[in-house]
């Protein structure tokens, strides 16, 4: 029972997820720093107000944050900006580097058209391997 479990905690897949979650959570820390020390202050400057969280819309006796929701959209643009040209794009080049040239395929045998029932076949091929007629030389 134990071995099962061991052989499944120490799968890659396993542990590269548990890394990923943890670096997930601490780059969090640093794209909200970013959000809320670099880019808030920046809105305040241009904007007099230092994130869009008072932008609210009132709909009856509700009221919708929606500020908040464009806070949440930004920073998600951030993470998505930063995990593409900072993560993605240099391991896909890294990789690319690291990547074996595919061989070229095989070229295909000439093949020819069976007289009677129009299928390809070889074209060294004395008989049809799909109807077993005779074919012309």
């Amino acid at each position: 029972m134990f071995k099962g479990f061991r052989d499944f905690i120490l799968r890659g897949n396993v542990m590269d997820l548990a890394v990923a979650v943890i670096i997930g959570a601490a780059f969090t820390a640093i794209v909200n720093s970013l959000v809320s020390d670099v880019l808030n202050p920046f809105i305040a400057a241009t904007l007099g107000k230092p994130d869009f969280s008072s932008v609210v819309l009132h709909v009856g006796t509700g009221v919708i944050k929606i500020g908040n929701f464009f806070n949440a959209i930004i920073a998600f643009l951030i993470i998505a900006f930063v995990v593409y040209f900072f993560l993605v794009l240099p391991t896909n080049s890294l990789m690319a580097r690291f990547k074996k040239p595919e061989p070229e395929p095989a070229p295909a045998a000439p093949t020819k058209a069976c007289t009677e029932c129009l299928s390809d076949i070889p074209a060294a091929a004395r008989r049809c391997a799909h109807c077993g007629q005779p074919q012309a030389a």
